[in-house]
């Protein structure tokens, strides 16, 4: 039986086990998904006052969070649902189709300049690659959405190809831990000897856990950090300086101790992180 160690809490104590592979959630565990989205949404309802709609950014933004709470964030239409949803006369004399995409150009120009890792994350990811160490992602998500994540937060060269997994495309939504078992089962991996890192307490760490995956929970100021699941993760880390000490410590991991940021801190949801610079995309 391990005690659970709470965010910024850590023993020395080594682990008895040899690790084969780590696993990553994508969403508010690579990057602030919580701080990116709010601030793409408010740059499309701007745009689309800009472009005709007779209603404040502000009163738009408000409609449009109902939107995603009825038809979810992996949802492809929220700016459609939205414009349905208003009364005609406040874009009388406009061409809906000018509104809509006025909005998706200004997600979409958001995206390319906010969507950004977390830098420690970047910096462990990159000492992770040099190692005989397999690097994962299990991600709820849409395929392509998903992976696009991947490929403009710039983590994707660090990851082990065939070892992502992303809920639309296997057909598995998180929390089952079915999603987690297949992952394992394709790479021939025992879980015991897996480590998941994600930040929400029952799609992420439950099934893990149930798995007998080794489980890091992050919590660094995310939208679920207070949220209870119920069972409690193997490890609670703040950063991925936390989680790189307890791989070397705990884990024998030859990694660096430590990594100077090659980039400015920023702002990036949490003041435990430092944002890296964006990757542009084709």
């Amino acid at each position: 039986m391990h005690a659970v160690q709470g965010a910024g809490a850590r023993t020395t104590r080594r682990e008895d086990v040899s690790l084969d592979a780590i696993f990553f959630d994508v969403d508010d565990t690579l990057f602030s998904t919580s701080e990116f989205a709010e601030k793409a949404r408010y740059a499309s309802c701007t745009a689309m006052h800009h472009a005709g709609l007779k209603l404040e950014p502000q009163v738009l933004m408000d409609e449009l969070r109902e939107v995603v709470s009825e038809f979810s964030s992996n949802y492809d239409h929220h700016f459609d649902q939205l414009l349905r949803r208003l009364p005609k006369r406040h874009y009388k004399g406009v061409n809906p189709a000018i509104i809509l995409a006025a909005a998706v150009i200004a997600y979409h120009d958001t995206k390319m300049r906010e969507l950004v890792p977390y830098a420690d994350a970047v910096r462990l990811l990159r000492d992770l690659a040099q190692l005989d160490l397999v690097r994962g992602i299990i991600s709820n998500g849409l395929t392509v959405k998903q992976a696009e994540k991947l490929l403009r937060l710039g983590v994707y060269p660090y990851l082990t190809p065939t070892a992502i997994y992303i809920s639309e495309q296997i057909g598995i939504n998180k929390p089952n831990v079915k999603l987690y078992r297949r992952a394992c089962s394709d790479l021939n991996l025992k879980p015991s000897r897996c480590v998941y890192v994600g930040d929400h307490p029952t799609r992420d760490i439950d099934p893990a856990n149930a798995l007998g995956m080794i489980t890091v929970r992050l919590r660094s100021g995310g939208r679920h950090d207070g949220a209870p699941g119920q069972t409690a993760a193997r490890h609670e880390v703040r950063d991925y300086e936390e989680l790189r000490a307890i791989l070397i410590e705990q884990y024998g991991l030859p990694l660096p101790p430590t990594a100077a940021a090659s980039t400015p801190a920023q702002g990036a949801g949490a003041a435990a992180h430092s944002a890296a610079a964006p990757v542009p995309v084709d």
